[in-house]
This record gives structure tokens, C-alpha cells and sequence, in this order.
């Protein structure tokens, strides 16, 4: 059957504004200027997702021959990919036993997975594993990085949450190397459907398995005014919470709704007008608007992901799913994140656990904020297993 030709978005203007008019950006390796030039004026291309400090990476993770790593946050894949090249590049000229290879499902629930599999890595071999929740994004990241001549005998992607890295390690580990990026991807970002910016309108959902759970807007309606202003303090040191929090309380009390992040973002805006401007911690209100927009919409996400303690069982489990010598970077992207992998970190080199955990965090270089600005507020740490 012939496929039916499928035109091209039309839009007015010269340029494309809306995410589904965008289909160069979301085409990268069929319109390689186009994603080079948006690079270059300091954004990301719609759907994709640049990875952040990743020389800084590869140099402390120093992935070598026969080793096993996990990617906690595979997202759309750039650091997959790059960890990927470290590991092929430095394995492709050493020889490698196929009856020692285990076939592995380059997709599979954590739930569903089979009996045990053996390491079987001959020398020379190495693999990556890597997890995600999003039942979207997933398929297309294995999809992506097959194409590039990764499959599944040197890569695994498995749906699972990274809390659940003590499950993985018992089948796949324990691991040489381990990432965790915690940043949201950028295609997740962008897409209006995810209901993850302030920036576009679209369901208030936020979701990163839209599957699972309650979506931001039914988790918004179930907080009281208290819960909600506590959430936008502990999540994003939001210095307008209260205001915010009576704001939504208003909606709901005569008897609104907030479905939207349009109608979200509106709330938002009101609450922040009526503030004085002597208690206005930016110097413009225009600023203080935007900013509580970036932070409620954050400390939203964060609530509805249950992120913080996704973060801290995680870091629990952590040391066990790591083998002597092994090494871990994460990526961190709020205060809350950074505080709770520090004190890991550091209690871990005090009981033991770790030999070395970095004191200061690694920020990106002004060249690679100015090329990619959503990588401004990026901290990354570091540690070595005992």
C-alpha cells in the first residue's frame, strides 16, 4: 500500500513559533544546518535535548575496556550516546567471544525482566544500560541509538525509575560507571502536550510517565492553601509562596479551575501584581513575574514526581549497585538536589563508602551556557567507590 504523502506544517512570518510547526528541529539528522544555526543563537532545537558538561564527564567517569555502565536519566540519549563512543572506541579492536553475549531486550519493564542475567563479557567487551520512566521518550531514544549502530549488544534501555537502581544492579551490575542527570530533557520541556512550561499553553500535567499517577492539575486541587505554600518554599524557595498559594486557593474557592498551564501561569501573574513593590525581592516586577513562574512551575513538577524522594532513595542505594573503583557523576539543577547529593556524598566518604567525594561542584564553562543556556544552572559531583 502506498503511504500517503504527509505535507509539511504551513505557518505564518518567516519563521516557526509553535512546537508542532518546528519540524526541521525535530528532523536533527535530515536538517543538520537548521539545528546547527539554532545552536548557535544560544538555543535548543524543538524535541531534542543537548547534553550538559560532557568532557567534564567522560573525564572523571574514564570508561575503559570490558566495563558495565548504567545511565540512570537516558532521556533523549546525548549522554548515552557519548559514554557509547568512549566505550566502542576503546573496545573495537579487542576481541569478543558472541557465545559469551547475552541476548538483552533493548526495551523491558523492571517488573517483567527474565531470571538473572550473566555478566558474560568477554574481554574487551563492555556494556550500557541505561533507565527511564517515560514510556514516550524511551522508545524513541532505543530507536535513535540504534540507528547509530548501538544495539542491544552493547546497549540496554530499561523503563524503570532510577530509585529502582539496587533492582537493575542485582541483574545487570554491579556497575563500573554510573551517571544520573537529573534535569528534566528539553523534549520534554518543549513538547506543549507534556504540560511541563510556562511558556506554551497545554494540559497541566507535568507527569514524566503521563501513565502513572495524578497530573499537576489534580495534584494542585487536592493540596490545601498551606500544603501548596509549602510546596513552592521547600521546592523552590519560592519567596512569594504564600501569595501564590492564596492566589490558587481563590480559584478553587469560587469555585474555578486550574487545568492549563495557561490558566496556571495567569494565576501566577495575578498574585505577583498585587504585591508591593517594596516587597519585591527582583529589581523589576516584569522579573519577579517570570522568576515565580520558572519556580512554581518547578516546585509543581518536583511535587507531582515525587523528585526529592525519588533522590534520596536513590543516593541510599547508590554504593551497593557500584563495584570497587567504580565511578558516579550527577548532574544537579536546583538547590534542593545539590544539598542532598552533598550530604550523600559526604557521609559516604565518612563511613567508608566512597574514597574519594568532590568538595566543590563543577560548573559549565560560560562557552557551553552561552551555546546551550539551560545549562546555567548546572552543578556536577563526583565520587569514587571504596
Amino acid at each position: 500500500m502506498e503511504q500517503k504523502h504527509k505535507r509539511r506544517p504551513h505557518y505564518s512570518g518567516k519563521y516557526p513559533r509553535r512546537f508542532e510547526e518546528k519540524y526541521k528541529e525535530q528532523n536533527p539528522e535530515k536538517y543538520g544546518d537548521t539545528i546547527e544555526h539554532v545552536i548557535s543563537k544560544g538555543s535548543t532545537p524543538a524535541g531534542m535535548h543537548i547534553p550538559i558538561m560532557v568532557d567534564e564527564i567522560l573525564g572523571f567517569l574514564e570508561i575503559k575496556p570490558g566495563e558495565i555502565g548504567l545511565d540512570c536519566t537516558l532521556g533523549y540519549g546525548g549522554h548515552s550516546l557519548r559514554m557509547l563512543q568512549a566505550l566502542s572506541s576503546q573496545t573495537q579492536n579487542a576481541e569478543m567471544s558472541a557465545d559469551s553475549m547475552t541476548c538483552m531486550s533493548s526495551s523491558t519493564e523492571i517488573s517483567e525482566a527474565d531470571e538473572k542475567k550473566e555478566r558474560g563479557v568477554a574481554h574487551g567487551a563492555g556494556h550500557l544500560y541505561a533507565l527511564d520512566v517515560d514510556p514516550i521518550e524511551i522508545v524513541k531514544t532505543r530507536e535513535r541509538l540504534k540507528e547509530k549502530g548501538y544495539g542491544e549488544e552493547i546497549f540496554t534501555a530499561i523503563r524503570t525509575n532510577f530509585r529502582n537502581i539496587d533492582e537493575v544492579a542485582e541483574k545487570y551490575g554491579p556497575f563500573d560507571f554510573v551517571l544520573a542527570d537529573l534535569g528534566v530533557s528539553s523534549m520534554q520541556i518543549d513538547n506543549p502536550e507534556r504540560g511541563f512550561s510556562y511558556k506554551t499553553d497545554g494540559p497541566l500535567d507535568m507527569r514524566l510517565d503521563p501513565s502513572r499517577g495524578e497530573s499537576a492539575a489534580q495534584r494542585l486541587a487536592a493540596l490545601s492553601e498551606t500544603e501548596i505554600a509549602s510546596m513552592l518554599y521547600e521546592n523552590s524557595d519560592e519567596p512569594y509562596a504564600a501569595e501564590i498559594a492564596k492566589a490558587v486557593g481563590d480559584v478553587y474557592r469560587r469555585g474555578g479551575k486550574i487545568g492549563t498551564t495557561g490558566e496556571l501561569r495567569e494565576v501566577v501573574k495575578k498574585a505577583v501584581v498585587r504585591i508591593p513593590a517594596k516587597k519585591l525581592v527582583e529589581e523589576s516586577r516584569e522579573d519577579a513575574i517570570k522568576k515565580a513562574y520558572a519556580r512554581t512551575f518547578q516546585a509543581l513538577r518536583i511535587d507531582v514526581n515525587s523528585e526529592m524522594e525519588v533522590l534520596y532513595e536513590f543516593l541510599e542505594k547508590l554504593p551497593g549497585a557500584v563495584r570497587e573503583g567504580g565511578r558516579i557523576c550527577i548532574l544537579t539543577f536546583h538547590s534542593g538536589e545539590d544539598r542532598l547529593v552533598k550530604k550523600a556524598f559526604k557521609a559516604g566518604l565518612r563511613d567508608g563508602l566512597y574514597s574519594y567525594a568532590s568538595k566543590d561542584v563543577i560548573r559549565p564553562s560560560k562557552e557551553e551556557c552561552f551555546r546551550n543556556p539551560r545549562a546555567r544552572s548546572t552543578k556536577l559531583r563526583c565520587a569514587m567507590k571504596a
